[in-house]
C-alpha cells in the first residue's frame, strides 16, 4: 500500500464521489504552496521559478507561502495537517522530511503526505568566504584535526542533508566541528558572505550564483559526480571520502487528496519541466532538475527513509 494512503482509506467513500466534472473544474480557487524554508533559499527559488509554469498547465493561481523553522518541521507539519482537498500543496525536502520524525516526536509523519512529483536533486557542498584561509578542502581537514571544535559551520537545521554531511565528514576524517543551525539556506549563505561563520554547508545550487560572483568559494560537493555548473569543484569521493549526500525537492500534498487531483498536478508539473522556457529559467537559477512521478517519487522516499532510519538506529545524530 502506498505510504501516503493512510487517510485515503478513511475517506474512500467521499473519494469515489469525485466526479469527472469536478476534476475538470479543479482548481476553482487559488492553491497555496507551502515552502518549509525561508525566502531566497534553494527550495523557495525552485518553487517560485516553477509556479508560473505550473499555473499555466493547471489553469489556476498558486500562492507561495513560506513557513520556515525547525529544519523544515514547521512547514511540513502545516502541509501534512492541511485539508486534503487539493488546495494546499507544498515542497518537501529529503532527507529532512523523514529525518525529523526519526529524531523526535512531530506533528506529522511521512505517511501523512502524498508525493506528487519530484522536481530537483541537489548535491550538498561545503563553501567558505573568499578570504577564508582554507584554500582547499584538504586545508580545512588539516586545520580541523589540529584544532578540534574550533571551526564552526552553518546549516539549515539538525537532520538535514547538510548537517548529516558534516556529521559523516567528522566521522570519516576524524575531526570535530561546531554546528550553528539557521532557519534556511539563504540565512546560512548570508552569514557566510558576512564572515560570521567559518563554513557554509549548503546545496551546490544554493551558492552557485554567489560562487560565480566571487562572494563565496566552494571547496567540495557531495554528488556521485561533479555537477556541470560546479565542474571545478571536486567531490568527496574524488578526495578519498566515501560520502555522497544531497537533497531531493518535490511537490507533495496532505494524504487523502483524491488520486485524480494528484495525477492532474503531477502531469502539470511534468509538462512544466518539459517546457524549454522553464528549463531555461531553471538553468538561469542553477536548478538541477530531476522529475519523478508519484509512484517513482514515493518509492524513492520509502527507500531513503529506510536508509536513514537504519543510520539513526546505528548512530543517532543531533546528540552533539
Amino acid at each position: 500500500m502506498p505510504l501516503a494512503f493512510s487517510r485515503t482509506l478513511i475517506i474512500l467513500g467521499t473519494t469515489s464521489l469525485v466526479s469527472a466534472s469536478v476534476l475538470a473544474d479543479y482548481p476553482e480557487r487559488s492553491i497555496e504552496l507551502i515552502v518549509a524554508y525561508s525566502a531566497g533559499g534553494g527550495t523557495d527559488v525552485a518553487a517560485r521559478t516553477l509556479v508560473p509554469y505550473l499555473e499555466k498547465h493547471l489553469d489556476g493561481d498558486i500562492t507561495v507561502i513560506n513557513r520556515p523553522g525547525a529544519g523544515g518541521e514547521v512547514g511540513f507539519s502545516a502541509l501534512a495537517n492541511a485539508e486534503p482537498d487539493g488546495y494546499t500543496i507544498g515542497f518537501i525536502n529529503t532527507p529532512n522530511v523523514f529525518t525529523i520524525p526519526i529524531e523526535r516526536d512531530t506533528r506529522y509523519e511521512l505517511s501523512d503526505l502524498y508525493p506528487i512529483a519530484n522536481v530537483i536533486d541537489d548535491p550538498a557542498g561545503i563553501s567558505v568566504h573568499p578570504e577564508s584561509p582554507f584554500q582547499s578542502f584538504e586545508d580545512l581537514v588539516e586545520y580541523a584535526k589540529a584544532h578540534p571544535g574550533e571551526i564552526n559551520y552553518g546549516t539549515s537545521g539538525v537532520g538535514g542533508d547538510d548537517h548529516l554531511t558534516a556529521l559523516a565528514l567528522e566521522q570519516l576524517a576524524g575531526i570535530e566541528m561546531t554546528h550553528i543551525p539557521f532557519p534556511g539556506a539563504a540565512d546560512v549563505r548570508q552569514a557566510l558572505m558576512g564572515g560570521h561563520i567559518d563554513l557554509g554547508i549548503i546545496n551546490v545550487s544554493e551558492v552557485a550564483s554567489a560562487a560565480k560572483a566571487g562572494q563565496v568559494r566552494q571547496l567540495v560537493q557531495g554528488g556521485e559526480e561533479r555537477w556541470e555548473k560546479a565542474s571545478d569543484v571536486p567531490t568527496f569521493k574524488e578526495l578519498g571520502y566515501d560520502l555522497t549526500m544531497g537533497s531531493a525537492r518535490g511537490l507533495a500534498a496532505p494524504a487523502g487528496v483524491p488520486e485524480e487531483i494528484i495525477e492532474k498536478i503531477s502531469q502539470a508539473a511534468q509538462a512544466a519541466l518539459e517546457e524549454q522556457e522553464f528549463r531555461t529559467a531553471a538553468d538561469e537559477q542553477s536548478l538541477p532538475l530531476s522529475y519523478l512521478g508519484p509512484k517513482e517519487y514515493q518509492d524513492m522516499l520509502e527507500k531513503q527513509q529506510a536508509r536513514f532510519q537504519a543510520l539513526w538506529d546505528e548512530s543517532p545524530w543531533g546528540q552533539e
